[in-house]
């Protein structure tokens, strides 16, 4: 399985890139605010659950998501791969994001950053809060603190899979074919590596 963290501050990109890797190698979208979503939706137990918390403002705990996660998986035995995207954001999320992956018999393939500086962000989200009409993407102040508390929160992530050896950065600036292009050719590395060790 192809397994592909694909990481990046707000408004790097990551959901435009995502949806073209998932077309080029046949991968399942897992974002975790859909999955959420669509468990709430089908009134499951992990569903019921998660809304009764969002319901009172409370974030939804690790073991409900991760539990998600391991239902899709448990789902899609006969799939390629999957992408994680807003997941995991912390050290103890990807810790438990391995855990459920090697029970499963297989692990993240690796992580992939899309590299933006803060400023091109800024700019990038107020653009995008002319369009998308959400309201945290009209506010400067907002924003800065969306890719502040990303830089501190989610950079030990980074750190977690560098330890591993799976992570990867590409630059998230330039044309939208580059990027991909560069996504791809790291990818298409990884899949050689897995297919030497089989």
């Amino acid at each position: 399985m192809l397994n592909i963290v694909l990481f990046g501050p707000p408004g790097a990109g990551k959901g435009t890139q995502s949806q073209k890797l998932l077309d080029k190698y046949n991968l399942i979208h897992l974002s975790t605010g859909d999955l959420l979503r669509s468990e709430i939706a089908a009134g499951t137990t992990l569903g019921l659950e998660a809304k009764k918390l969002m319901d009172n403002g409370l974030l939804v705990p690790d073991e409900v998501v991760i539990g998600m996660i391991e239902n899709k998986v448990k789902e899609n035995r006969q799939a390629a791969g999957f992408i994680f995207d807003g997941f995991p954001r912390t050290v103890p999320q990807a810790q438990g994001l391995d855990k459920l992956l090697q029970d499963n018999d297989t692990e993240i393939s690796c992580m992939i950053a899309l590299r933006v500086d803060d400023e091109e962000l800024t700019k990038r989200l107020l653009l995008r809060g002319q369009t998308s009409g959400r309201p945290d993407d009209q506010n400067e102040e907002l924003i800065r603190k969306r890719v502040q508390e990303y830089n501190t929160k989610t950079a030990p992530v980074a750190d977690y899979y560098a330890g591993q050896g799976k992570y990867y950065a590409v630059d998230g600036i330039g044309e939208i074919e580059d990027i991909f292009n560069a996504l791809c050719q790291q990818i298409d590395a990884v899949k050689e590596k897995q297919e030497e060790k089989k």
